[in-house]
């Protein structure tokens, strides 16, 4: 009986381990000023959340958590190879994406340095009316992507700037109808430090 109890509990730790979910949240920052505000409003309110819960495959959710008026219309991947489109997670009716964005290009990309360079088959736009079918306030899009290899190499991308997402956003009402472009935040690396020191700081404080 001990030995069932035994096995019994391995497998549940087992199976716990591979249902953790790991996750990590980007913020935006503007690569254009259209409009007096806009920018300001976008980096405020526009996040991604990169999700592994499966050893082949990573989830992109695209936030705009409001509560000023704007539209992500265009979702642009400057890749290094490590992601294959599997799937458009979205709700057709409400929220309506389809591969390959016009422009194809993100706008404003000639800005950055290096420019931005969208790769050929990972550009997603919402279908027209963009403001009516695109990620409004308080909604969401899901790209899940095939790993072509493991998750923490596109986390490790996405923090060093090997790998970048850009978004164009429309329809800031309040700031006469401005479009801007975003490109998500690379942590610094002196933050990490200070953060990892903290950390150990805080450790070290505990086993006192």
């Amino acid at each position: 009986m001990k030995t069932i109890l035994c096995v019994f509990s391995i497998f549940l730790f087992t199976a716990s381990i591979s249902a953790v979910i790991v996750s990590e949240t980007f913020g935006f920052y503007a690569i254009t000023s259209n409009g007096i505000g806009s920018s300001e409003i976008g980096e405020s309110q526009l996040f991604m959340d990169v999700i592994g819960n499966s050893p082949q495959t990573v989830l992109f959710r695209f936030r705009n958590t409001g509560p000023q008026t704007c539209t992500i219309a265009e979702i642009y991947f400057d890749d290094d190879s490590l992601l294959t489109l599997n799937q458009i997670q979205d709700t057709p009716g409400q929220i309506d994406f389809v591969q390959f964005a016009k422009p194809a290009d993100l706008p404003g990309r000639n800005t950055l340095t290096p420019s931005f360079a969208t790769s050929n088959d990972l550009s997603f736009e919402a279908v027209s009316p963009a403001p009516k079918y695109g990620v409004n306030a308080g909604e969401q899009v899901e790209l899940l992507f095939d790993l072509q290899s493991g998750y923490g190499n596109v986390i490790n991308a996405l923090r060093s700037g090997d790998l970048q997402v850009g978004m164009h956003v429309i329809n800031f009402v309040d700031y006469n109808g401005a479009s801007e472009s975003f490109v998500n935040e690379v942590p610094e690396p002196v933050t990490a430090l200070l953060l990892l020191c903290g950390a150990a700081a805080i450790r070290h404080r505990r086993k006192k």
